[in-house]
């Protein structure tokens, strides 16, 4: 398990070749296993390939026009060409997996102080089960990335998805057609406080 992290990269550029449904079953087990607050088991995930990339790639596509116009997140709306360009990787890979909370809050929702603790743990449950896939992508010689810039399209998304629950994040997979070096860390120093 080492390897996978040391080896691991965010994946951008994806060979056209299929990934057996096998290797994608085997990726979202592992996510599956991840531990959870009070084991909630806070995701669903929908996986979308083939033909459906089609719809995917336009309620994406139509969610980054409307938040060019009418911005959800305007504080963030430097970052919508990086979105776009997303959006390109999103088309091109063979697989994207959505990873939705089916006990989530929606983000347009107030959050009670309870609420908002639940969606703080399910978050760190969700981002568990994510890094596990996305090492078991690794594992398995596959390229990942996890992605954020949902949030750009999130009532597009939503709606094409139709399905219950808050959209977390999507992850797509595929064979890489790129071997990044890996980006520089903090070092121990710099992110590590001990306290004897």
């Amino acid at each position: 398990m080492l390897e996978a992290i040391k080896n691991r990269r965010s994946i951008r550029k994806f060979k056209e070749e299929e990934v057996p449904r096998y290797m994608i079953e085997e990726i979202i087990q592992s996510g599956v296993l991840a531990p959870s607050a009070k084991n909630r088991q806070p995701w669903k995930f929908v996986v979308v390939s083939g033909n459906a990339k089609a719809d995917m790639v336009s309620a994406m596509g139509n969610g980054l026009e409307r938040e060019r116009e009418r911005p959800l997140l305007p504080n963030v709306s430097q970052y919508i060409s990086g979105a776009s360009y997303t959006l390109k990787i999103m088309e091109k890979a063979p697989v994207t997996i959505f990873i939705v909370n089916p006990v989530g809050v929606d983000i347009h929702s107030s959050l009670t102080e309870e609420e908002h603790i639940e969606e703080l743990c399910n978050a760190q449950s969700i981002g568990a089960a994510i890094e596990n896939m996305i090492l078991t992508a690794t594992e398995l010689g596959l390229g990942s990335l996890w992605i954020c810039d949902t949030y750009f399209a999130y009532d597009e998304l939503q709606t094409y998805l139709n399905t219950e629950g808050e959209l977390i994040a999507a992850l797509t997979i595929g064979y890489a057609d790129e071997a990044p070096n890996a980006r520089p860390r903090k070092s121990m120093d710099e992110v590590v406080e001990w306290r004897d």
